[in-house]
């Protein structure tokens, strides 16, 4: 198997036209096909378990090595429980309906011609990513279900693992009857290769990034293909004083500890003036409780009213072993990806609207009332991807709202916005049927 110890040269306008030929023999293919291939793709996933984690784990040592925060080992990290999750993620895309042929729309003109708007694949994807290497087989698994062939390039620190996933894929492929060239990796690390794959236009159709603010400058500046941004979170909590408070810790705990490596975890927590000196504690506390299980300290950034209240509650010894730091000029517009905290106190809830406005990346940002005014004010005003109420923010992901595996959450207006699953891997065409019209 080859793998990131033994990187070839590529030739991306080979990949770029053996992705255009690929994803043309797709766009006729039954959804009975690309559902065997899936299913074959999931049970060579577990059948070559213990492959993809001999190349993972000399990634995670290899990045261990280089100093990587535990944070980001995990996001590299791949066990046997991941890949059986990333099986079954496989076969539940199987489950989910076809987009591709819907009919989105149709009419009838006055003049007898008739219209049809059906979905159709977008063609060849280009797909750039950091870390994660569980997002090869979304991305690979999202895409042949939609139709679309793709070109995968992840990041450096997991290109054996990548790349060994990769080659289950295809090996899976070559016993289907969707084509090999349907899934394709860039085996080199060198960087050239990404400025070069966001030129080249000719093969390929849309660009999505999935990493750091780096990583989508690049692409947005520099690609001439369309490009499709977002996965990067700066998520908030709004608690309101009409809020189940002793329920709201829990969704605080969970938006910020259940899986703090992710972009839709808890970056920021807005408190109302009115409940700030008693919640605040409490919430300290249990995240400390929490988080010490694993030997791991939640440490909380507070400004203002927020660090006079967790910085005396911590000499007094109410928050466990939480640290208490006082926030620095840029600390809200941070996304953590740790077990780090923004804290500030508001005086209301057009405060809180305005810290989100500022701040938010318009990824995931949600409110804990029972005030319907105050909520509907709050759905009204944040205009995020996804805006939740009394929901931890974790739930912004393509499974949890049915999609099966994402590409991305995007956080843009224009063509998709949110997790982006099978239908959003896909454009449209109209279609007219006439009989023999002429416009006259």
């Amino acid at each position: 198997m080859e793998t990131g110890d033994k990187q070839m040269l590529v030739d991306l306008t080979d990949l770029g036209k053996r992705a255009r030929v690929a994803g043309r023999r797709l766009v006729a293919m039954t959804t009975d096909e690309k559902n065997a291939a899936l299913l074959a793709i999931a049970d060579a996933l577990e059948t070559h378990s213990a492959t993809i984690l001999t190349e993972n784990a000399q990634d995670i040592e290899a990045a261990r090595t280089k100093g990587l925060s535990d944070a980001l080992l995990d996001r590299l990290l791949l066990t046997e429980a991941r890949i059986k999750a990333l099986a079954t993620a496989t076969r539940d895309v199987v489950a989910l309906p076809d987009p591709v042929g819907e009919v989105i729309e149709g009419s009838l003109r006055p003049n007898g011609l008739r219209l049809v708007r059906r979905r159709t694949p977008i063609g060849v994807l280009g797909v750039i990513y950091e870390a994660r290497p569980n997002v090869t087989v979304d991305i690979a698994t999202l895409s042949l279900k939609t139709g679309n062939a793709v070109i995968l390039r992840g990041g450096s620190e997991t290109l054996r693992s990548n790349v060994a996933l990769v080659e289950v894929i295809r090996s899976a492929l070559s016993e289907s009857d969707v084509p090999l060239d349907a899934v394709q990796i860039i085996t080199s690390s060198d960087r050239a290769l990404v400025a070069e794959l966001l030129r080249l236009d000719t093969y390929v159709d849309m660009i999505i990034p999935r990493g750091g603010p780096g990583l989508h400058r690049l692409c947005r500046e520099t690609s001439t293909i369309p490009v499709i941004t977002g996965g990067i979170g700066i998520c908030h909590l709004y608690v309101e004083p009409s809020a189940d408070l002793e329920r709201a810790v829990d969704v605080i705990i969970n938006a910020k500890t259940q899986r703090p490596s992710v972009c839709n975890s808890l970056d920021t927590l807005l408190v109302h003036h009115q409940i700030a000196e008693s919640f605040l504690p409490k919430v300290a506390a249990a995240l400390a409780a929490h988080t010490t299980k694993s030997g791991a300290t939640m440490e909380l950034r507070a400004t203002g009213d927020a660090w006079r209240i967790l910085s005396d509650a911590s000499e007094a010894g109410q928050v466990g072993g939480a640290d208490v730091v006082q926030a620095g000029a840029e600390d809200f517009d941070q996304e953590w990806l740790s077990l780090i905290l923004g804290v500030k106190v508001v005086q209301g809830l057009e405060e809180a609207i305005e810290h989100i406005q500022e701040h938010s990346t318009f990824h995931s940002d949600g409110i804990l009332s029972n005030d319907s005014a105050a909520i509907t004010r709050f759905v009204d005003a944040i205009d995020s991807a996804a805006v939740f109420v009394n929901a931890s923010t974790r739930f912004n992901d393509g499974g949890e709202f049915g999609l099966g595996a994402e590409v991305a959450v995007s956080t843009q207006k224009l063509h998709a916005r949110g997790p982006m699953g099978l239908r959003e891997l896909t454009t449209y065409k109209w279609i007219a049927y006439g009989d023999m019209h002429v416009r006259k």
